[in-house]
């Protein structure tokens, strides 16, 4: 799960992929429509998609001659899986920051009223 997760944050770093993947929540997207929305030619846009394809960020169905592309979650939910393990220590570094920000003499927790 981790190395997915990886490979789908490491997919989502190139502003190519992740143009052509932001263009899909609307629906199913043809390689040409894709190619076209982002500026590249069908060729790189499809070399980009296997990209996305490996990561499990798109899934493809044929209709007819067409290759159609959508969201694949599997991909989303492991790079969540992935960020979560990082979320208890981030949280705590934010709390540290501002225990440090609000000086020695500051309440541990704000005083209710």
């Amino acid at each position: 799960m981790d190395a997915n997760g990886v490979r789908a944050i490491t997919a989502l770093s190139d502003p190519t992929r992740r143009a052509i993947f932001e263009s899909l929540p609307q629906g199913p997207r043809s390689v040409a429509d894709l190619a076209a929305a982002t500026g590249i030619t069908s060729s790189a846009a499809s070399q980009h998609l296997r990209v996305l394809r490996e990561a499990h960020l798109v899934s493809m169905r044929r209709d007819g001659n067409r290759h159609l592309y959508s969201l694949d979650p599997r991909g989303l939910n492991d790079a969540r899986d992935y960020l979560d393990k990082f979320w208890p220590s981030a949280l705590a570094a934010h709390a540290a920051a501002l225990r440090a920000a609000a000086g020695p003499d500051a309440p541990a927790q704000p005083t209710r009223r």
